[in-house]
């Protein structure tokens, strides 16, 4: 299943947890790299990647997650995964798994580098 299925989302008080959950492909022919991230919008907001992990394993984060959240990704399930810790209200937003095939530069991550996205869950963090 290339088309990534997020899950996990919910409301929590700030300084608890969540753990978000995306069904997606990480063995597709013909393709032995490949970028996975997550990515948030909230409202009146652009779209911002939150971390990156590639097929070498390497993780990438934006400076404000950095030492809360962690991406990992399970081979044998096709899971990636983004655990949450320390939420703050301004983590609030619609959290998107998206990934591409073909590639292990997976940028800050640039959204416009992949062309496979969910549907997205929601987190909202109340203070």
């Amino acid at each position: 299943q290339v088309q990534p299925v997020e899950s996990g989302g919910g409301s929590v008080q700030a300084g608890g947890s969540l753990r978000l959950s995306c069904v997606v492909s990480t063995h597709v022919p013909g393709y032995s790299s490949y970028c996975m991230a997550w990515f948030r919008q909230a409202p009146g907001k652009e779209r911002e990647g939150v971390g990156s992990i590639n097929s070498d394993g390497y993780k990438d984060y934006i400076d404000s997650v950095k030492g809360r959240f962690t991406i990992s990704l399970d081979n044998a399930k096709n899971t990636l995964y983004l655990q949450m810790n320390s939420l703050k209200p301004e983590d609030t937003a619609m959290y998107y798994c998206a990934a591409f095939y073909g590639g292990s530069y997976c940028g800050a991550p640039h959204a416009e580098l992949y062309n496979y996205w969910g549907q997205g869950t929601q987190v909202t963090v109340s203070s």
